[in-house]
């Protein structure tokens, strides 16, 4: 199938995307044809194969580096074939970390797919920050986005974050992470939105999930999951009317696990149990969620 695309694109019926240059690239060492060490041909001979820009030869050699496949992609001579990690050293990384290169990799394709679970969206805007960069600068082009999110009803009792001596009548950890919550959605919607002046279609939702989710979920164009557990840890935080002691997360802190379905059956199957599993709720227990 890898190769029917390739043909299809260099005898001129459609050009490929970055991602999928990236995944030609990826199977050919995944096979063996490219091997530990190996220089890549250069850009102009690559975009040359493919029949593509320079640019979309780029984003796919950064797609493969943030994926640990190249080196010295950045250099002036051609990248190199990555050695394979030792076993036990693909470490994850903080949400913070590793979740922007996974979505500028996910906005090269013509057809973007984010779905999220997640406690508020305070790790997701800084991460779209790249892709939406290289979108007002013209480097990457959807033709459509598609935002799913799933967050905490408001009506519910969290099980975190919460105060230490527990809720009263009056709970203001719960009033700040709702504020937290709302303002955040606003600027995730606002911030995608304003891609619809460059003529993508864009379309985000949120829905409201009747309990606190132990974890996030990131789910990329049905093809790669994120998962990071939410770690509970007790914190102070001054505030305008005092210090407010509870026990919260760092959600940004905690370590973003990565599963994609071309990396074998194992992941394959957790992706593809994930997307059931966000499907489910989306369609079943979940409910309107308005940001107010």
């Amino acid at each position: 199938m890898v190769v029917t695309q390739e043909n299809v694109a260099v005898n001129g019926s459609r050009r490929l995307s970055p991602q999928e240059i990236a995944d030609v690239l990826r199977e050919r060492i995944r096979a063996g044809e490219l091997r530990a060490g190996d220089r890549l041909p250069t850009q102009a001979e690559l975009a040359d194969e493919f029949g593509v820009e320079r640019g979309a030869v780029r984003q796919a050699l950064r797609a493969l580096q943030d994926d640990g496949l190249l080196t010295n992609v950045s250099k002036g001579s051609p990248p190199r074939i990555a050695e394979p990690p030792a076993p036990g050293h693909d470490e994850p990384q903080p949400t913070m970390v590793g979740l922007s290169p996974r979505l500028t990799a996910a906005f090269s394709a013509p057809h973007v797919r984010i779905d999220a679970a997640c406690l508020t969206a305070e790790s997701l805007i800084p991460a779209l920050g790249e892709p939406l960069r290289l979108i007002h600068g013209g480097s990457l082009r959807p033709e459509r986005i598609d935002v799913r999110i799933l967050l905490p009803s408001r009506d519910i009792d969290l099980a975190f974050p919460v105060p230490v001596e527990g809720r009263g009548d009056d709970d203001p950890v719960h009033e700040r992470w709702l504020a937290m919550r709302n303002a955040q959605g606003h600027v995730l919607r606002h911030n995608l939105q304003i891609l619809r002046s460059h003529g993508i279609d864009v379309h985000i939702t949120f829905r409201a999930l009747p309990f606190t989710p132990p974890v996030k979920l990131y789910l990329l164009n049905g093809s790669e999951a994120l998962m990071a557990y939410y770690m509970v840890t007790r914190r102070e935080e001054p505030t305008d009317t005092g210090t407010l002691d509870m026990y919260d997360v760092l959600g940004t802190e905690s370590l973003l696990f990565s599963f994609e379905k071309a990396a074998g059956q194992r992941d394959a199957a957790f992706v593809e149990e994930s997307q059931k599993w966000f499907d489910a709720l989306w369609e079943t227990i979940t409910t309107d969620l308005t940001l107010s």
